[in-house]
């Protein structure tokens, strides 16, 4: 698989949105051990209104299509999870104005431009133990296979994106909640990063399975 039409672009993201609900008790888990336990409960709200936004819509191009997805994650997650979430969509829109289709130079574009918004607005730097660990690699290998099939690309991306997660369990968290517990956060996987990279396999899953 090359790309995806807009129509198909956004049933992926209708997918991704059921899979993230699914995806709850993982995300709460996680986020038990360095956190308030909310994380699962916030994002999975959030996706189902993701899911809602997207249901039957038509759009102009992929860029009003991420700014749907970051503006319902923004109104419907609450905390930091949803400003950073909605930041990156919004952020991965930036060069996608009036595209028709996604693929792997899509791809690598979203990220690539949703990491710059992330670490904008959030000041997070990769060793921090944040999302933008799991992010960071998951764009460089993005921008590495941005010439070939959307489908490889992706399982690449979401390769990259899962070894960040696993390297999270070996950093003290320097910026957000899990700060306050220093080397009491080590051993533990972020559960931004977690989420983050939950979005890129079932993204990476969708488009496998339409080849």
């Amino acid at each position: 698989m090359s790309d995806l039409t807009l129509t198909q672009t956004r049933d992926m993201f209708i997918y991704v949105a059921q899979g993230m609900q699914a995806s709850k008790d993982l995300l709460t888990q996680a986020d038990k051990a360095i956190g308030d336990g909310d994380h699962g409960v916030g994002m999975a709200r959030g996706f189902a209104a993701v899911q809602q936004s997207l249901a039957g819509r038509a759009f102009a191009g992929l860029d009003e299509l991420l700014k749907t997805i970051g503006n319902a994650l923004m109104t419907s997650v609450g905390g930091a999870s949803g400003a950073i979430f909605a930041t990156f969509f919004r952020g991965g829109a930036r060069n996608l104005v009036n595209a028709q289709v996604f693929d792997a130079t899509a791809l690598a574009a979203m990220l690539t431009d949703g990491l710059q918004a992330v670490m904008g607005r959030g000041k997070a730097q990769p060793g921090d133990k944040t999302m933008v660990d799991a992010l960071a690699p998951a764009a460089q290998r993005a921008s590495e296979l941005r010439h070939g099939s959307l489908a490889e690309a992706l399982v690449g991306v979401a390769a990259a994106a899962q070894e960040g997660v696993e390297a999270t369990k070996r950093m003290v968290a320097r910026v957000g909640k899990a700060k306050a517990l220093g080397e009491r956060s080590l051993g533990y996987s972020d559960p931004g990063a977690l989420s983050l990279y939950q979005m890129l396999k079932l993204m990476s899953e969708y488009v496998g399975g339409i080849q």
